[in-house]
């Protein structure tokens, strides 16, 4: 049979297919200008509540110079794996800054923040270990278990007692490996680290917190989940990523130095991968700087995201709570939630569509996220132009 067929056959039209047909594509939308609060989509301003530009840092004049800095001294790639030519002394400033700045004794980097959860878990899981995971963990946690040669278990999301239950049935000689996002991409909502660290002591399992969307955003110094539950000496591994809070591109591991040396010599996502460019290095390297010496953004941040809640909240907007930047707002039906970002991208304002099987069937939602920098004016007009089109959809 034909590998295509799938990709042809008309008895089995794919979503995308027929979103375009009816006009209300949501994806792809082509960005004319850098990422901020207002940006120029398709050739028009619109009100940017999509991104994962947190702390407002991709235009910091500070970062903008430290990439071209790092073009004009380095050039513009590495021709190679960090393994091999592909390690800077840049790699190594910016590995040593962060492994301080987070308390812990090495960071090792990786070219995207994907290929962190793939290159960790699939070196340290083995064929006798289990890796346990939050059912609703980012994509690239289960690629990384995919990758490894270990069992993976899922837990309900959130749900302590079903973790028991899941460590419980693990073969006493095996390695156990607890992966949950610190803040959940798609919710919002932060993980119960308390509990997972106590039932990993409980049961001899390590645990990792993937905080791609808690560096920068939570803790009193933004330094993550671990720092916001004072948890910091309790978690093994910290996996983040640098194309959110620290406005470049890129990942990382941090850990005991001995860990982070068995990952170098075995991941082989990171031992097959050209290495970050120079000016990814010294841009996230610059915006962690701008995080250490202004933590008050951490604070700012809260307070535009508070703000929007309460401003959903008075206009009697239906969204999922949280104490994060991420603010999902229900619009149930995949239709209903195409039709909603088409209405609101024509009337100047960006939110991401979060469709089935990405959640499930019943519970779609725009998913929509916030940066430090926002004005609340433009909030209130966001909410404004929100609310109209969700009553719009509500009466037909």
């Amino acid at each position: 049979m034909d590998i295509f067929k799938k990709i042809y056959n008309p008895n089995t039209p794919h979503i995308y297919d027929m979103a375009k047909e009816q006009g209300i594509y949501p994806y792809f939308h082509k960005l004319e200008s850098r990422q901020d609060c207002v940006v120029n989509m398709e050739g028009k301003e619109t009100i940017m509540l999509g991104s994962n530009n947190y702390l407002g840092l991709t235009n910091h004049p500070k970062v903008i110079e430290a990439g071209l800095w790092a073009i004009e001294n380095y050039g513009s790639g590495c021709s190679g794996s960090r393994f091999l030519n592909g390690t800077l002394d840049l790699h190594l400033k910016l590995e040593e800054n962060l492994a301080q700045f987070l308390h812990k004794e090495a960071v090792m980097t990786f070219s995207t923040g994907f290929q962190s959860n793939l290159g960790i878990i699939s070196a340290l899981v083995g064929r006798s270990d289990y890796v346990i995971c939050d059912k609703e963990n980012h994509a690239s946690i289960y690629d990384g278990c995919k990758l490894s040669y270990g069992k993976m278990l899922r837990y309900n999301h959130s749900d302590m007692q079903d973790l028991e239950r899941k460590l419980e049935s693990v073969p006493k000689e095996s390695g156990i490996l607890i992966v949950t996002d610190g803040v959940f991409s798609m919710g919002g909502d932060i993980a119960n680290l308390p509990e997972i660290c106590r039932l990993a002591k409980k049961y001899n399992a390590r645990v990792m917190v993937d905080d791609a969307h808690g560096l920068g955003v939570i803790g009193k110094h933004g330094r993550g989940t671990a720092e916001y539950f004072d948890l910091e000496d309790e978690v093994d591994i910290y996996m983040g990523t640098f194309s959110k809070s620290l406005a470049s591109l890129g990942g990382y591991m941090a850990a005991k130095k001995e860990v982070v040396e068995y990952v170098k010599h075995t991941s082989r996502p990171y031992i097959f991968s050209a290495s970050m460019t120079p000016a990814s290095v010294c841009c996230a390297n610059a915006a962690l700087e701008v995080l250490k010496a202004e933590p008050e953004r951490v604070q700012r941040l809260k307070q535009v995201s508070d703000y929007m809640r309460d401003c959903l909240r008075k206009r009697g907007v239906a969204f999922k709570e949280s104490e994060t930047p991420i603010i999902p707002i229900f619009t149930y039906e995949n239709d209903k939630t195409f039709i909603a970002c088409k209405m609101l991208l024509d009337r100047g304002v960006y939110v991401n569509p979060v469709v089935s099987p990405a959640t499930p069937v019943g519970q779609s939602l725009l998913r929509t996220s916030y940066t430090a920098t926002f004005d609340f004016k433009l909030l209130d007009k966001a909410a404004d132009q929100i609310k109209e089109v969700l009553d719009i959809l509500n009466n037909k």
